[in-house]
C-alpha cells in the first residue's frame, strides 16, 4: 500500500514524475485477489472454526462469506468510484474528510496486516513439522527474518509469478475436495448433524466460528491497493472482487463440509496442519504433498502481508503522518527498508507472544471495525452527489448492510470476551 501520497492531492500529484504503468488485465487482477483471499486463512483455521461451531463450521463460513460479500460489494463501488493505491485510507477521507480518522484507519490496516502476518507464521509451524520436527520458536525467528529479508531485498513479482502462485494454492484445495470426495457421499444420513436446532448455544458457536472464519476471506481489500495499475478500473476492479470473493466463497464451503465430514472434530481442531492430515486419511499416502503446498500458501501469505503493512507505513511517512525516516527507501533495492525492519520485529513479537486464534481474532477485529467504517463513508459519498459516469454503484442498502453486519459481529466477539 505504498500509494498514500496519491489521496487526492492534486498539487502533489502534478510533481510525480513517475506514474504506476496500467497493465493489469481483468484476469491478471483476479487472480491477484483470489490469490491473496487464498493466502493461508482455509489452510490453518479450518480446524480452529470447527473447535468452535463443530458440525457447523460450514455455516460459520457461509455466514462469514455473506459479511464479507457484502463489505465486498461495498469495496466495488469504492474502487470504482476512487481507483487510488490508497485503499481504505483514500475512502475514508472522500468520504469523512477527517485527516485523523484517515491516519486511524491507515493504522488499523497497518495492525491487520502486521497480525495476520504473525497468525499465518504461526500456522506455518504446524505444517513444517510434518518435514522437520524443531521447536516452534526456532521455526517462528527462521521465516519471520527471512521473509522480513526477502521483503527488504525487494521481490520482483511479476503477475504471471502470482498467477502461478494462485493456481497451486487452489490447486492445493482442490485436491482435498477430490481426495475427500468419498466423505460426501455420506452427507445424506449425516445431513441432520450439519443442520443447527434453534438452541443459542448452537447458533453463539456458530457466529462466534463466523467471527474467526471471517480471517479466511481477508484479501480482497487488498485489491485496492493495485486499483492505479489496472486497465479499466471502474470497471475491472468490481468484475475482479466479485470473482475472487465467489471463487473463494464455494472452495471454502466445499473444504470445510468435506474437513467436518472426513475427520472426527477433537482431531480436526486438535490438529496443526488440518489439510495434510485430511490429505493423509483419505488417501494413506504421505501427508508430505499436501504440506508442501499447504507451505507454499502459507509463506506467500506472510510475505504479502509483511510488504503491505510496510509499504502502508511508507506511504503514511510520505504524507507526513509519520516520521520520515520511516519512509527512506533503499537506493539499490528500492525498497523501504527501516518500514520492513519495523514490520518485521512487529511481526515476530506478535508470532511469539500470542496463539493462533488469538491472532486471527485481532486480524478480524481490525478489518470489521474497517468494513464498518466503509460503509458509513460510501452512504456519505452517495448522499454527497451522483458519481462520475461509469462508475460501478450499489443500492444504497448495501453499505447500510456491510457497517451493520460488521458491527454485529463486532458487538457479538466483544460480548463474549467480556463474560
Amino acid at each position: 500500500m505504498a500509494g498514500l501520497e496519491n489521496v487526492h492531492s492534486a498539487d502533489r500529484r502534478s510533481v510525480e514524475k513517475v506514474q504506476l504503468r496500467r497493465s493489469l488485465s481483468l484476469s491478471l487482477i483476479t487472480f491477484y485477489g483470489l490469490g491473496t483471499i487464498l493466502g493461508a486463512g482455509i489452510y490453518v483455521l479450518v480446524g480452529k472454526v470447527a473447535g468452535v461451531a463443530g458440525m457447523y463450521a460450514p455455516i460459520s463460513f457461509a455466514l462469514a462469506a455473506v459479511i464479507a460479500g457484502l463489505s465486498a460489494f461495498t469495496y466495488m463501488e469504492l474502487c470504482s468510484r476512487h481507483p487510488l493505491a490508497g485503499g481504505a485510507a483514500v475512502y475514508t477521507q472522500e468520504g469523512f474528510g477527517l485527516r485523523w480518522l484517515s491516519i486511524l484507519v491507515g493504522f488499523l490496516i497497518v495492525l491487520s496486516g502486521l497480525v495476520s502476518a504473525a497468525a499465518i507464521s504461526r500456522g506455518f509451524v504446524g505444517y513444517f513439522q510434518v518435514f522437520v520436527e524443531l521447536p516452534e520458536v526456532v521455526i517462528i525467528v527462521a521465516v519471520v527474518v527471512a521473509l522480513g529479508m526477502l521483503a527488504s531485498w525487494g521481490i520482483a513479482q511479476s503477475v504471471t509469478a502470482a498467477a502461478v502462485a494462485t493456481v497451486i494454492e487452489v490447486g492445493g484445495l482442490i485436491l482435498i475436495i477430490v481426495v475427500a470426495w468419498a466423505s460426501f457421499g455420506a452427507l445424506p444420513e449425516r445431513l441432520p448433524e450439519l443442520i443447527p436446532s434453534m438452541e443459542t448455544v448452537a447458533w453463539e458457536g456458530i457466529f462466534l466460528g463466523g467471527f474467526l472464519a471471517f480471517y479466511a476471506f481477508i484479501g480482497f481489500e487488498d485489491m485496492a491497493n493495485v486499483a492505479e495499475e489496472v486497465k479499466e478500473p471502474e470497471r475491472n476492479m468490481p468484475r475482479a472482487i466479485l470473482l475472487a470473493i465467489a471463487i473463494s466463497t464455494f472452495l471454502y464451503l466445499a473444504v470445510s463440509l468435506a474437513a467436518v465430514l472426513a475427520l472426527p472434530l477433537d482431531e480436526l481442531s486438535a490438529s496443526g496442519a488440518p489439510l495434510a492430515v485430511m490429505f493423509e486419511r483419505a488417501t494413506g499416502a504421505s501427508p508430505k504433498i499436501m504440506a508442501s503446498i499447504s507451505l507454499f500458501a502459507v509463506i506467500n501469505g506472510a510475505l504479502i502481508q509483511i510488504i503491505m503493512a510496510a509499504r502502508m507505513l511508507y506511504g503514511m511517512s510520505r504524507e507526513g503522518w509519520l516520521p520520515r525516516g520511516i519512509g527512506e527507501v533503499h537506493t539499490h533495492t528500492r525498497t523501504p527498508i527501516f518500514a520492513t525492519a519495523l514490520v518485521s520485529a512487529a511481526v515476530l513479537v506478535l508470532a511469539l507472544g500470542l496463539p493462533l486464534v488469538t491472532l486471527a481474532k485481532i486480524t478480524s477485529f481490525a478489518v470489521l471495525a474497517v468494513f464498518a467504517l466503509l460503509g458509513v463513508a460510501l452512504v456519505r459519498m452517495k448522499r454527497a452527489g451522483a458519481p462520475a459516469p461509469g462508475v460501478y454503484t450499489v443500492l444504497v442498502w448495501v453499505p447500510y448492510a456491510s457497517t451493520v453486519s460488521a458491527t454485529a459481529l463486532l458487538v457479538l466477539q466483544v460480548y463474549d470476551m467480556l463474560r
